[in-house]
């Protein structure tokens, strides 16, 4: 099946979360037992892969609002920002792909949209970037494929600038 079979939207009541499992115990149960009270309390928003025929979740990924020191940047982005301690940004908190779909390219279809999203809540609420903390190197290595960039003092978290992310949909 192809991207176009599937639809990406916030995380409601009758999405099925149960059957997700994406081979991560704690990234399944997030989605199964804590992601509606995340939302519901404001502390992460949660979008899910669904195929077009059902409210199954097949995917997922959360975005919150976040903070940078600016310390952490590397030094030639750092100059180029005003001289704040702190940054907001937008934290792509988790992002899964159930096992049933594993190569097909839907972890690069949910991270699309979820830069997407970003991109267009940084347009009211300002946020100079998208991070993502990085579960194991496998991960990382995802992100940094597409152009994420490792954090000075914290190499598992990686960023991509709003001005990276505003070209790929230019």
């Amino acid at each position: 099946m192809t991207p176009s079979a599937y639809r990406i939207e916030p995380l409601q009541r009758q999405h099925d979360r149960k059957s997700f499992s994406c081979g991560s115990a704690e990234l399944d149960r997030y989605l199964a037992q804590q992601a509606r009270q995340a939302a519901g309390k404001h502390v992460a928003a949660s979008f899910v892969l669904v195929d077009s025929k059902s409210a199954t979740g097949l995917g997922y990924y959360t975005l919150s609002a976040a903070v940078l020191n600016a310390d952490e940047l590397p030094p030639d982005l750092a100059k180029k920002l005003p001289r704040y301690g702190q940054l907001p940004v937008t934290l792509l908190g988790r992002l899964a792909v159930d096992q049933r779909l594993r190569a097909r390219g839907m972890g690069e279809f949910l991270l699309l949209d979820a830069l997407h999203r970003s991109l267009e809540a940084a347009a009211g609420i300002a946020a100079m970037a998208v991070v993502v903390d990085a579960k194991d190197e496998s991960a990382a290595s995802f992100y940094r494929h597409f152009s994420f960039a490792s954090l000075q003092k914290k190499p598992a978290r990686l960023f991509l600038p709003m001005k990276s992310v505003a070209l790929l949909f230019a």
